[in-house]
């Protein structure tokens, strides 16, 4: 696991030696990353560095790695789990190798099959490769997003780098905001790719490839999930079939429903069986969820030693799940490790988001993240945890939402508007996690739009309508409003049919990608501990793709399959409870300790200063919410750490 940064110049006349002091200092910003080594490597006209956390062969897994003849140079931030099969390909094909390391598999991948060594790899990673005879930069990011790369076009130079705070630390680039990001950000809670909130920095989003060669930038996307249902062979353990990106094994309908939970099980305990080679210790982020109690069981069941399990919890008992972690634990015979948390200690990290989180993320489970990973490095150096599975298996409430959505659209309007959500908007205001008047008056609340807008205002705080209350009239003059091209601009690539699967798959690409595992890689490299997702495992995520769609959502009971499959590995209670977010109490916490942090970052005078927001609306939010008129957490807690962010990275 590493941080990786660099450039190339686009004007092959203008190449010089570039300032080896830079590329040191734009490692510096991500030593958290990597805190073990820093790797430079400068030529005419291209720079690359990297900062590295040592977990794959400790002693000469140093980068950048080469090719035989040195003409190939790569630097990579991730693992690849699949590096020991293909290596053992690429030595019967002649390869030598110097050292033990997953990245030097790369630049031998590339040497047999160019820009398509892409379609061979099973792992995270973001990472750069040089091809010095073609004067050719291959910049890539793995299937799902789980490795973050940014870049950006500054005095004729492509600059990289796995953090955007990497990029600001080169003299070319002075932070500004964009707008049109602001905008994304205030309706989603992140800024989707392929957008940053900066302007002039773009994201490169999952499953894509970027190449620089004769000053020409091209982007390109090398894989995509295919939601057909048809009969193919079955999965094949510990890789891929190498003919092209797209031949991962995918459901067999024609087997019977226990034969395929058998194979997910069969595929999700290889995946986990991967994810465990490590140099360093190693454990298990347990919520007592049933995704990361499935790893955590496929771990004791390949672990050669004691698994160790991780959870926190919250004092706020509508918050806590550590009763199901111990329970899980307990079941599994892992050795468990627990932290209580107070809201004191959650609450006094918030005023620090914007000193470590280089783009504003409103995800309300981020503080936890990041308790859980400073928790969990005291102990360990790398841990698997559960993300995925709530988007490959449909666990979300939001899709069943969908379903209801469309019966409560065969209600007559005067009946809706008239009766329903009147009585609706009535419901008595509660703090608590996930409460039923929270969730009824959002859906009401956007059951009137498209399936699109409807499942990102379900998530997502400012609707269009709203940020037109929202924003002073300069800023809505000069962004654009449609807020939602881009999520039906993906809708014109997959072949998903069903709605349901179409909102999995733009969660995949948009909530995933841009918030879930963002979160996860920013609080956990935050303190150096690197954190590996067997349900992301490209075989997986085809093999859920392409089953039918009742078999990940029967009725209203999301995860349906993968229950089947966990039924003999976990207790019933961990199978069928209710599932509960991640968070901390928002809500309550902007009436209380965090009451005085919102109100000056909020302030009329400070709004009115910056131009970006209406103080008097913004003003009425605050008031309705600490009255109890109404929870407007959500909203405030986005632009709360919008406010934050701002403070440390633009202001």
């Amino acid at each position: 696991m590493c941080g990786i940064a660099g450039w190339v110049n686009l004007d092959k006349s203008k190449s010089s030696l570039d300032s080896e002091a830079v590329l040191h200092s734009m490692c510096e910003r991500i030593t958290h990353r990597g805190p073990d080594s820093e790797g430079l490597w400068l030529d005419e006209g291209v720079s690359l560095g990297m900062r590295r956390l040592s977990v794959i062969d400790l002693h000469t897994g140093e980068q950048p790695v080469y090719s035989e003849g040195r003409e190939i140079v790569v630097i990579m931030n991730g693992e690849l789990y699949n590096y020991r099969e293909v290596r053992a390909d690429l030595e019967k094909l002649g390869h030598k190798f110097e050292t033990q390391t997953d990245t030097e598999i790369l630049p031998h991948l590339y040497q047999e099959y160019g820009d398509a060594l892409v379609d061979h790899l099973n792992g995270m990673f973001a990472f750069a490769l040089w091809d010095k005879r073609r004067k050719k930069l291959l910049i890539a990011r793995d299937r799902f997003g789980e490795k973050p790369l940014y870049y950006g076009v500054f005095d004729g130079k492509l600059l990289f780098a796995s953090e955007a705070k990497a990029l600001l630390a080169h003299p070319s680039v002075k932070p500004e905001l964009d707008l049109n990001a602001m905008r994304h950000y205030l309706s989603f809670d992140y800024v989707p790719a392929p957008m940053s909130i900066y302007k002039g920095i773009s994201k490169l989003p999952a499953a894509h490839l970027l190449t620089v060669e004769n000053g020409e930038i091209n982007t390109r996307r090398y894989w995509n999930l295919s939601w057909a249902k048809e009969s193919v062979p079955p999965a094949v353990a510990g890789g891929f079939l190498h003919e092209n990106g797209n031949t991962l094994p995918t459901g067999r309908v024609s087997a019977s429903f226990p034969d395929t939970a058998d194979e997910l099980k069969n595929l999700l305990s290889d995946a986990v069986r991967m994810r465990l080679v490590s140099d360093v210790p190693l454990g298990i982020l347990l919520s007592g969820g049933i995704d990361s109690s499935t790893v955590a069981a496929f771990a004791t069941h390949h672990a050669t030693e004691k698994v160790k399990t991780f959870s926190i919890g919250f004092e706020e008992d509508s918050f806590d799940e550590s009763k199901y972690a111990r329970q899980v634990a307990k079941h599994l015979s892992t050795e468990h490790y627990e932290e209580i948390l107070s809201a004191e200690k959650a609450g006094d990290l918030i005023s620090e988001i914007g000193t470590w989180l280089d783009e504003p993320l409103s995800d309300g489970s981020l503080i936890p993240t990041l308790l859980l990973s400073q928790f969990v490095r005291k102990h360990v150096t790398v841990a698997l945890g559960g993300d995925g599975g709530d988007e490959l298996f449909a666990g979300y409430p939001m899709y069943y939402g969908h379903k209801v959505a469309a019966v409560y659209s065969s209600i007559p309007q005067f009946l809706r508007s008239g009766v329903i959500e009147p009585i609706v908007n009535r419901l008595p205001v509660s703090t608590k996690n996930m409460s039923f008047d929270y969730k009824a008056k959002r859906f009401v609340a956007a059951s009137n739009y498209d399936a699109i807008t409807r499942h990102h205002s379900w998530f997502g705080s400012f609707t269009v309508n709203e940020q037109k209350n929202l924003l002073t009239k300069e800023v809505l003059e000069s962004s654009s409003g449609d807020i939602y091209a881009g999520a039906r601009d993906l809708l014109k690539i997959t072949d998903a049919e069903n709605e349901i699967e179409q909102m999995q798959f733009l969660d995949m690409n948009l909530y995933m990608a841009e918030d879930i595992l963002t979160k996860v890689d920013r609080a956990s490299m935050a303190v150096s501990l690197e954190t590996r997702a067997p349900f992301l495992d490209p075989r997986v995520g085809q093999f859920a793709a392409s089953l039918p769609v009742d078999y990940k959502l029967k009725g209203k009971v999301g995860k349906y399959i993968l229950k089947e499959a966990m039924k003999d590995l976990l207790p019933k209670s961990i199978l069928h409870r209710p599932k509960k977010g991640f968070g901390i109490p928002i809500a309550e916490w902007l009436k209380g300790r965090l009451n005085p942090l919102m109100n000056d970052m909020l302030a009329p005078e400070r709004l009115r200063q910056q131009g970006l927001f209406e103080p008097e609306y913004v003003r009425k939010l605050i008031k309705e919410h600490e009255t109890g008129v109404a929870s407007h957490h959500k909203e405030l807690w986005t632009l709360l750490v919008f406010q934050l962010w701002l403070d440390n990275f633009i202001s």
